[in-house]
């Protein structure tokens, strides 16, 4: 049953909702349908049958259900007991809990309400209601038809309209309407007819926006913010908005080169196993059975692709020592090894039937010496094909991938775990060779993958050993910080500079999943949210094993200014999991935005989004909202959110115009932005478009109130909302 809050909040929705409508006289389903028209014509993309974005301009054409008969390609699947005579309104029993459905198989299109006309006895009081429905999709709420959503009553004729902001605020498929009793009533007659999705009338999409002028009052949650202007910002560097390359669907995804990504990044841990003598060559190490493959692609058609599409590049140099030798070869042959605990083809996994690790053999059972030597001539051979073309391909060298886990993702040619020692030692050694062959190269590293790894190396953690001795005996300064002093004190007494990045990766350990996995229930989506405030939130205490604050991007600023001054910082990989639910995109709408607002160098997504789905949207928030090159501005401008919701703001060179990201983390209750510009100049033009989950991506929304320096806007549940603004300055 639905508590009284909640029946408070949906009744004061359907108030702004049935003023406004009655203000502008008569609103019937022709009306809708002749707005629904002009919207059409200016842009109609196809929505494989969503919801239109809360409060957007529905961008297809009213769709006629049931009017005087049903609609070609409908279908009637109710079950309560009813008729549907040709040219008259449909004619229903709904005694029993009646009710009547309305499917349409891959409805398509987008839509910004519901509408009806239903007769009924006075004598049932308020007994109806309407939801929307797809096949195994978890339940859409059910409206109550109250008298506030009644438009008008014409004689023993009542009409209905329903936003799809209630019926559908997460903006999900649906392909079915249905009408039912919600409470049991006798068996007369109830007739409908002029059943349509249609558009939202400007009026009501207007006064939704702008709140029914009055906060709170049908617009959820007030939600004060601002932007500041007059407060100190910064350059935004655009390789925040990185990807990674997945080798197993490189040849067949080109929707990666339209999330306006700027850079990509050769990694993983099959990189630190890449032959590039041997063209798409590399070992698939624990990920898959220790296989050598052929990938189908190379090193130089990786750079070649990025070039093409305007993407700059990071190339991961192996510096574990060991490389592929050729396609076919694996660390761990049934052959060689006896059956095993799981087998690809006759390559086993390492572990004996009972899950036993088992010892291994020769590294040359795979693999071939790639000393530094090897990864210089290699970069060599790049900038002498650099210079004959007269650009420049690799933007960003990285020492390697997570050295520290190499005694468990390369246990086949590196079984031992990896001391402090050993890491400095073969960072001094493959850098200097890289900067040798590459005076000017940008080279990043440890790419270390997360928390024991920043603090402790994996001898700290080798069986046989006290805890922590490789740390105790190295002044039990963390491995990052003495990493950084290390190759500080190198620099001084050589004069090579090895490192110019600190790159670190990034996984939220609190069980919310990795790439299109993880639960989505509530607990888990809010917990998915909040773990974006690992990066950057001093007060955020992880909900994981770790139990303390991370704090992962201020704790890289302290190693660095204390340690190795000047170095820049680079997420190298992160994820949030869940990229199908509007949890994931919402957490990296936040990422992205924190990333600006932290200033650093570059970040880059483990691996890319799904296409169409909420995290391949954040992505577009900030590269291309609208299909047309609109993004987040190069200079950072500092703002503030209420609790529960984000406000990212960002304005070009010319400080006339800025463009803000909005996020509001709720997933059920809608908030009303109160957002005052500070010193930005005076309010000109405002356009808005919002996501919410729907597959056709951000939609025009009607802005709301505005006056010189601040404006007001709704922002649905769970959502993300784009100001594209301009301004006047004095």
């Amino acid at each position: 049953m639905e508590d009284g809050v909640k029946r408070a909040r949906r009744k004061a929705g359907a108030a702004v909702l049935s003023c406004a409508l009655l203000a502008g006289g008569t609103v019937a389903v022709a009306r809708a349908a002749g707005a629904g028209q002009d919207a059409a014509a200016e842009k109609a993309p196809s929505t494989a049958g969503a919801a239109a974005a809360p409060g957007a301009q529905a961008s297809t054409a009213p769709m006629m259900i049931y009017d005087g008969g049903l609609a070609s390609g409908w279908n009637d699947i109710g079950w309560a007991p009813r008729e549907l005579p040709k040219g008259a309104p449909a004619r229903m029993r709904l005694f029993n809990y009646g009710g009547w459905i309305l499917y349409r198989p891959k409805l398509e299109g987008s839509f910004g309400a519901l509408s009806f006309r239903f007769s009924a006895p006075d004598s049932f009081g308020e007994f109806l209601e309407a939801r929307l429905d797809a096949h195994g999709a978890t339940a859409f709420p059910r409206i109550p038809i109250t008298p506030e959503l009644q438009v008008r009553k014409d004689g023993e004729w009542t009409e209905v309209l329903i936003p799809m902001e209630q019926l559908n605020p997460s903006g999900r498929p649906f392909d079915r309407v249905v009408l039912r009793a919600s409470k049991d009533v006798g068996r007369d007659q109830v007739l409908f007819d002029k059943v349509a999705l249609v558009p939202l009338p400007p009026e009501v999409a207007a006064a939704m926006a702008a709140g029914g002028g009055r906060a709170g009052k049908g617009s959820g949650r007030e939600a004060r913010m601002s932007i500041d202007c007059t407060a100190p910002g910064h350059r935004i560097s655009p390789l925040i908005y990185g990807i990674a390359l997945d080798g197993n669907r490189e040849k067949q995804d080109t929707h990666q080169y339209r999330l306006g990504a700027t850079t990509r990044r050769w990694g993983g841990n099959p990189a630190s196993r890449y032959n590039w003598k041997l063209g798409g060559t590399w070992n698939t190490a624990n990920d898959w059975f220790y296989k050598n493959v052929d990938i189908g692609f190379s090193y130089e058609d990786f750079l070649e692709a990025n070039r093409k599409h305007g993407m700059q590049s990071a190339l991961t140099l192996p510096m574990l020592g060991w490389v592929a030798r050729d396609k076919t070869s694996a660390g761990f042959p049934v052959s060689q090894f006896g059956p095993q605990q799981a087998d690809d083809g006759g390559a086993g996994n390492g572990k004996s039937r009972d899950g036993t690790p088992l010892k291994p053999g020769s590294p040359t059972l795979t693999s071939v010496e790639a000393p530094p030597g090897f990864i210089a001539e290699w970069v060599t051979a790049i900038r002498e094909k650099d210079k004959a073309r007269g650009s420049r391909s690799v933007q960003m060298y990285i020492l390697d991938n997570e050295p520290m886990l190499w005694n468990s993702t390369h246990r086949d040619v590196f079984p031992e775990p990896l001391t402090y020692d050993e890491l400095l030692k073969r960072t001094i050694a493959y850098g200097t060779a890289v900067r040798k062959a590459d005076p000017e190269a940008v080279i990043a590293g440890p790419a270390e993958w997360g928390w024991t790894n920043y603090l402790w190396s994996a001898a700290d953690f080798a069986p046989g050993k006290l805890p922590h001795s490789d740390r105790r005996a190295h002044d039990n300064l963390p491995l990052m910080a003495w990493y950084l002093r290390q190759l500080r004190e190198h620099e001084k007494k050589t004069g090579v500079r090895i490192l110019d990045v600190v790159d670190l990766h990034f996984y939220p350990q609190s069980n919310v999943g990795v790439g299109t996995d993880g639960a989505t229930d509530p607990e888990t989506n809010a917990r998915r949210i909040r773990s974006v405030r690992g990066l950057w939130d001093p007060a955020y205490k992880d909900e994981s094993w770790i139990g303390e604050p991370v704090r992962l991007i201020p704790r890289m600023k302290e190693w660095i200014a204390e340690n190795y001054p000047g170095r820049g910082i680079s997420i190298g990989e992160y994820n949030f999991g869940a990229f199908r639910h509007m949890s994931g995109g919402l957490a990296q709408a936040e990422a992205l935005g924190r990333f600006a607002q932290e200033n650093i160098l570059s970040a880059f997504f483990w691996q890319y989004p799904t296409e169409g789905s909420p995290v391949f949207w954040a992505f577009r928030a900030y590269r291309d909202f609208d299909g047309r090159g609109g993004r987040f501005q190069d200079n950072w401008v500092p703002a503030k959110a209420a609790e529960g919701t984000s406000l990212f703001a960002s304005r070009d060179d010319s400080g006339k115009k800025l463009v803000a990201i909005v996020l509001n983390l709720d997933p059920d209750q809608a908030a009303q932005a109160q957002i005052e510009l500070k010193g930005c100049g005076t309010l000109d033009s405002v356009r808005v478009l919002g996501y919410s989950g729907a597959p056709g991506g951000f939609t025009e929304q009607t802005p709301g109130a505005k006056a010189a320096g601040s404006l007001s806007q709704r922002l649905p549940p769970y959502s993300m909302t784009v100001l594209d603004l301009t301004v006047k300055k004095p």
